[in-house]
């Protein structure tokens, strides 16, 4: 089977690590590595503003301050030792890059149709559009941080975490179709969250946790044997961006 990853730039990883996962069991056709303009950056913040209002993006922005200063350089620091780790099990990928601003445009098209990949997975921030994930002939999917459809869009983990709701702290592996996180599930894989890690740790131990599980269902989706979960009637939500008030409520209650 021949895949393709989709992610960003800064990500290493994903980027290294989850590409040395990829090309232990795949053929590693191709990496499509975004590095956003600051021009895109700016429209996300500018939906996200759309989507809470000032308010409520003074709130995020907050957190976003508190992570950088108090939690970052913890993250970073484990998140290299994870890419130690992928790459002495599965040593250092070798694959073609293309480097580009979005996962859209005509050069990542372009690249992906010579690749020619019976399976994408993208791990970005960036929605795909309908032209780029029906490329590959099984599909592209996505390791989404959250069980869908109770945690969809983003910080699926951080939320559950948040609203005392742990059992659902994990990650959803669905093949994308037009809408946000509503394409055909196949699995759901969880990690506990443990004391003093950050939801970025607890959302990406999601994945890395659970790479060995993570495979076997790929290959059951290659090979046509995978079932697809069932989610008529249950409870469908967006989340967005974590918080700093829903974050020290959290902490709260952690240390009660």
């Amino acid at each position: 089977m021949r895949t393709l990853l989709i992610c960003h730039e800064e990500d290493e990883l994903n980027r290294v690590g989850l590409a040395a996962w990829m090309a232990s069991f795949s053929e590693l056709a191709g990496i499509v590595v975004l590095r956003e303009t600051p021009e895109r950056k700016k429209r996300r913040i500018k939906r996200e503003i759309q989507r809470v209002g000032w308010l409520r993006f003074a709130d995020v922005l907050a957190f976003r301050v508190f992570y950088r200063l108090f939690l970052a350089s913890k993250d970073r620091a484990w998140e290299r030792e994870q890419v130690e780790k992928l790459c002495a099990t599965y040593s250092r990928p070798e694959a073609r890059e293309l480097i580009t601003p979005a996962p859209n445009t005509p050069e990542a098209e372009a690249f992906i149709r010579q690749a020619k990949p019976d399976m994408v997975i993208a791990r970005c921030k960036t929605l795909l559009a309908e032209r780029i994930f029906t490329l590959p002939a099984i599909g592209t999917f996505v390791m989404h941080p959250g069980i869908a459809p109770e945690y969809r869009n983003a910080h699926g983990c951080f939320w559950a975490v948040a609203n005392g709701d742990a059992k659902n702290a994990g990650m959803t592996l669905l093949r994308i179709d037009k809408g946000v996180d509503t394409g055909p599930i196949y699995g759901y894989f969880h990690a506990s969250p443990k004391q003093g890690e950050s939801h970025i740790v607890l959302q990406h131990r999601t994945v890395f946790d659970n790479l060995e599980e993570i495979r076997a269902t790929l290959a059951r989706v290659a090979a046509g044997q995978a079932e697809r979960i069932d989610t008529t009637g249950r409870r469908s939500a967006e989340w967005g961006q974590p918080w700093m008030t829903r974050y020290w409520d959290w902490k709260r209650g952690v240390n009660r």
